[in-house]
């Protein structure tokens, strides 16, 4: 097949991208409940759901691995690299969480965070079509859409999920903390003062503190990975132009320079934006614990 009858076969770099950023979902139907165009709670990102799931028992298996095979005696590399993660951890909770029972549970919860948003960011450093290209075989076969995104964290839905369970936490250890009436009297009481007058709006306040710090929470993370992704794609178009160009040498040598150069830089965004998110999620809860 000539170089001409090929492009014109294969898809436009829109339609390429526009193809890997849908995600492969499944249209769950319930009787007597009407759908709007606006929000349809009837589908499910199942692709991310799914590699969500599978990394996150990976990243418990590999915690716990290195909790079984702990010594006393001179650690091997896997159990310093581990303690070195832990201790790190342990460290910055320290520096935002002063109740020692707290942490009992927050640090071992913000080292699986850092664990598990690590190894779904990683998914970001594999092939741009390599699980979608044996999902285009699999997928129709299985009676599925032929569509697979592997990076769960650039999904919105599972970003904003996580800082909502973040949300979840932090309201718990208010409500333990302070109590349910501590807790109740300082949304209307702060931040502007203890007056009847001014409770109304300190509440608003309130409220918008708490939707704003999830929201950029969530978003922080998926603009990130998303714009990684999208990048990725782009250094795979100029390795797709190579292969339908007679001429395209220069495209196959920036392919491989662009792609390298990329995950090595990617590697530092992926690592830092786990970090991130698992500084915040230390800060907020960290604030729970705070009275104003």
């Amino acid at each position: 097949m000539s170089a001409e009858n090929a492009g014109a076969n294969a898809p436009t770099a829109g339609e390429y991208i526009q193809h890997h950023l849908q995600h492969l979902q499944m249209n769950f139907s319930f009787e007597g409940v009407k759908q709007t165009s606006i929000v349809d709670f009837s589908l499910f990102n199942l692709d991310s759901v799914f590699f969500s799931l599978v990394l996150g028992v990976f990243g418990c298996f590999f915690l716990w691995s290195a909790a079984r095979k702990a010594t006393s005696g001179v650690p091997g590399r896997f159990q310093a690299a581990v303690e070195i993660l832990s201790e790190m951890v342990e460290n910055q909770a320290k520096g935002v969480i002063h109740n020692a029972n707290s942490r009992k549970l927050i640090s071992p919860l913000a080292l699986t965070v850092f664990v598990w948003i690590f190894l779904m960011n990683a998914m970001d450093m594999l092939p741009v079509d390599l699980l979608p290209a044996a999902w285009h075989a699999a997928g129709p076969a299985l009676g599925f859409k032929d569509y697979m995104r592997v990076v769960p964290t650039a999904d919105l839905s599972t970003t904003l999920g996580l800082s909502c369970s973040v949300l979840l936490i932090c309201l718990f250890y208010n409500i333990k903390i302070k109590g349910l009436g501590g807790w109740s009297h300082e949304l209307v009481a702060a931040p502007f003062g203890d007056h009847w007058m001014l409770y109304p709006i300190n509440f608003v306040m309130q409220m918008i503190e708490y939707l704003a710090k999830t929201v950029s929470h969530g978003m922080r993370l998926f603009g990130n990975m998303f714009a990684g992704e999208l990048v990725f794609m782009l250094i795979a178009l100029m390795g797709g132009g190579w292969a339908l160009s007679t001429t395209g040498v220069g495209l196959a040598i920036g392919h491989v320079i662009a792609g390298t150069v990329w995950t090595l830089f990617h590697i530092l965004v992926i690592t830092l934006q786990a970090f991130i998110f698992m500084m915040l999620t230390l800060v907020y809860t960290g604030q729970a614990h705070d009275a104003h």
